[in-house]
């Protein structure tokens, strides 16, 4: 679990940083071209901040888990993050890039966003919890 949490919180970091360079820079010829408006771009970058956010987490959850015990709660805090990555910033990124991509019509996704920030929430009150209660 613990080198799990540390890899997969590297590679969502190497993400992070791909698509927020993207978005820094590759997004604003399609606010040129009014494919997309500045709000869709700072949309974007929410999501990579978010990511990048919750990659550092993951990783900080590993070195925890390496110094105090490895706990069910803590692995479950890591895949609370995850799936809070995958719903709250991926659908950012769908929401954000959906005139880019061609995927207009892809309304469903928005509802998607909140849960992500709730599974995200979820993960670090299971990590108070867990320290609340441990000794």
């Amino acid at each position: 679990m613990v080198k799990n949490s540390i890899l997969l919180g590297s590679i969502s970091a190497a993400i992070a940083i791909a698509l927020g360079a993207f978005g820094a820079h590759g997004l604003l010829k399609h606010v040129e071209s009014g494919l997309m408006d500045m709000k869709m771009v700072q949309s974007f970058e929410t999501a990579a901040r978010y990511q990048m956010y919750h990659a550092i987490a993951l990783v900080l959850l590993g070195i925890i888990m390496k110094s105090f015990g490895e706990h069910k709660q803590l692995n479950r805090a890591k895949w609370l993050f995850i799936a809070g990555t995958i719903c709250f910033s991926g659908s950012l990124y769908l929401i954000a890039t959906r005139n880019v991509i061609g995927w207009v019509n892809w309304q469903w996704i928005g509802p998607v966003t909140p849960i992500g920030g709730l599974l995200f929430m979820a993960g670090w009150v299971v990590i108070i919890v867990h320290f609340l209660r441990s000794k």
